[in-house]
């Protein structure tokens, strides 16, 4: 069965939530994920409503199907935008953002405000509080970095106890009290309560950088109804941010090397193992080693993926990453190439087009709206890149580390046979787990989770194998007449002209048979080469010189990338995802939230994308 609705000449067709069927093999999978994430059939009053409500597969931030333990930061962001939205701000027109799971995929649906005087009723509310957040952005947000660094600090020097077969005779001497049972229980529930508690401060501002940008987008649209989207988003380009902090540290590794004349064994080696030894045995090979420490940290806490899987290495977990983004930067040097962000191009263009467009304006009343619209989406503009740096990549980096250090003493008591397998569990039977264990270590007898988890998580490997193998539908249910709810429409992409583009690509059992792919303009430009298929960070050590990245999304930890594309094709994103502003910044084209792209185009492929309109041309 399948959801209908007509827009213009298309009918856009989505399955039911409640019909897509359960993999063979995988039944009973729901346990693997909170209850209130399971589409329903026993309950008539919800079950209507997800019927009735559209849902999008979240591939901006789950490429791959989620594992049972990395749910906590989809709940933690379910909980922090919308309070933010519903509960603090009153963003008018949206309440927040459901979510669901099906077959270890995450969808998620913009729950809208439909009635016209609640929606009244909301603005003032918004407008107090918002306002004064707009008003006093530079000051508050000077705070939260604050607030970010003060609970990095603390979760870096969280300390997870192990269990010791006797206490240290000072628990006695000094009337502690306490046991080390204790402390690692509480250990975990404070690293819990840490990355809960920092998802608190990424939306403290988020919703509000992200409605800036949508405010002005909407007045400008209503002044000029035929303006290009691009032309907008280029009114807030060439605005410099920390996102680019880390590939920054790597151009000037790269010069440092020149300079030291140890370029060679970085261009050589391929293996990071196999350029320190060398490095160490160079006489200036130390130097420029004291220089990569330095940048180390924080600057190589910067995930390789999107930062929200326990898989995501970061920088410092695998050096050979920008080892490889150096010895690229290093080769560029050599021939005499420019390797910084053509940011005065940027910023030229960007004046022209805003003067080219206030110029326009014959009202003082617009002109001043626009001048007042412009300025405040370049104010919030830099946390809306800044905030991931803080959050996604330094504190999850760290988040992993202190993680898997309790891994490691659940395996050594026998919960399971590898430190990786307590992804497999959600974080609440991991809390349960620990007790098990802790309390089986206090009396001295065997916990019974040795003979329940191993079992189970062998099976939930099964399955997540299986949700693998699956292609998920880009969305299900009935779309919305309009799409209002800000992220939705900047961060992922989501608008009624690219649902009907997903919809025109359902099917997709015949890759071959497919010749264009229709996406959002992310970045103006038409370009034409070979297609280079990088579904991880591991991938872009293949690109070469003048192809066109495909890739499922991108992050701030593939900046070396874009040093050697001349454009981009991803998967999932809207017009403030990371390929299309870092596209923007390098002045290519980038087209983006195609829904398929790395499903149907392959490695050497021929491309034309055309930034412009969107469209990707296939030479079969």
């Amino acid at each position: 069965m399948e959801h209908q609705r007509t827009f213009g000449r298309h009918a856009m067709k989505f399955p039911k939530p409640h019909d897509v069927g359960t993999i063979p093999g995988t039944e009973g999978w729901e346990r693997m994920y909170p209850y209130q994430y399971q589409f329903v059939t026993d309950d008539p009053e919800r079950m209507t409503y997800e019927a009735q409500s559209f849902w999008f597969y979240d591939g901006l931030h789950y490429p791959e199907p989620i594992y049972p333990f990395d749910t906590i930061w989809d709940e933690a962001w379910y909980l922090g935008l919308s309070q933010y939205n519903n509960r603090i701000f009153q963003v008018p027109p949206v309440r927040g953002v459901d979510h669901r799971i099906i077959n270890g995929y995450v969808y998620i649906s913009p729950v809208p405000v439909t009635d016209p005087e609640e929606v009244g009723s909301r603005v003032p509310n918004f407008m107090e509080r918002a306002g004064y957040y707009y008003k006093n952005w530079n000051e508050l947000e000077a705070k939260w970095e604050l607030k970010m660094k003060g609970i990095i600090k603390q979760i870096e020097e969280l300390p997870i106890p192990s269990l010791p077969d006797l206490e240290d005779i000072s628990v006695v001497t000094e009337g502690i009290g306490e046991s080390k049972g204790f402390h690692l229980i509480k250990a975990y529930d404070d690293l819990i309560n840490l990355g809960i508690q920092c998802w608190q401060y990424h939306f403290e501002f988020l919703n509000l950088g992200y409605a800036a940008y949508v405010f002005f987008l909407d007045f400008v649209q209503k002044l000029f109804p035929s303006i290009p989207l691009q032309r907008v988003t280029q009114m807030i380009a060439g605005i410099d941010v920390i996102m680019y902090r880390s590939d920054d540290e790597l151009k000037k590794l790269a010069k440092k090397a020149i300079e030291l004349g140890v370029d060679l064994i970085l261009t050589t080696f391929g293996e990071w193992q196999d350029a320190e030894t060398a490095l160490k045995a160079h006489p200036k090979g130390r130097t420029w080693l004291d220089a990569l420490e330095e940048a180390r940290y924080p600057w190589f806490h910067v995930s390789t993926g999107t930062g929200w899987s326990h898989s995501d290495k970061s920088w410092n977990d695998d050096l050979n990453i920008p080892l490889s983004g150096i010895a690229t930067y290093i080769n560029q040097l050599r021939q005499g190439m420019d390797i910084e962000r053509p940011m005065e191009k940027v910023r030229a263009e960007r004046d022209r087009i805003t003067e080219e467009y206030r110029d326009l304006i014959t009202s003082d009343e617009d002109r001043k709206t626009f001048d007042e619209l412009l300025g405040t989406a370049k104010t919030v503009f830099p946390y809306v890149e800044n905030h991931l740096f803080y959050v996604e990549h330094w504190f999850h980096t760290v988040f992993w580390k202190k993680m898997r250090e309790v891994a490691a003493i659940m395996k050594d008591h026998g919960m399971f046979e590898d430190v990786e397998d307590v992804w497999y569990l959600r974080r609440d039977e991991i809390k349960q787990g620990l007790w098990d264990m802790v309390t089986a270590w206090a009396t001295g007898v065997k916990p019974r989770g040795t003979a329940v988890w191993p079992k189970e998580i062998a099976w939930r490997k099964g399955v997540m194998k299986k949700f693998q193998e699956w292609s998920p539908p880009p969305a299900v249910g009935i779309p919305p007449e309009v799409i209002r709810e800000p992220f939705t429409i900047v961060l992922w992409g989501v608008t009624n002209s690219s649902i009907s583009d997903w919809s025109e690509v359902q099917d997709i059992s015949d890759p071959d048979s497919i010749t264009t792919l229709k996406g959002f303009a992310g970045s103006p430009g038409v370009v034409e080469g070979k297609a280079r298929v990088c579904r991880s960070a591991d991938d872009i050590r293949l690109l070469q010189e003048g192809e066109i990245l495909v890739a499922p999304t991108t992050s701030p930890s593939w900046a070396p990338a874009f040093a050697r594309i001349k454009g981009a094709i991803t998967d999932v994103g809207g017009v403030m995802s990371h390929a299309a502003i870092v596209c923007r910044e390098y002045g290519m084209p980038a087209v983006v939230g195609t829904g398929h792209a790395t499903k149907i185009i392959r490695t050497g492929m021929m491309l034309r994308v055309d930034g412009a309109t969107g469209v990707v041309t296939i030479d079969r």
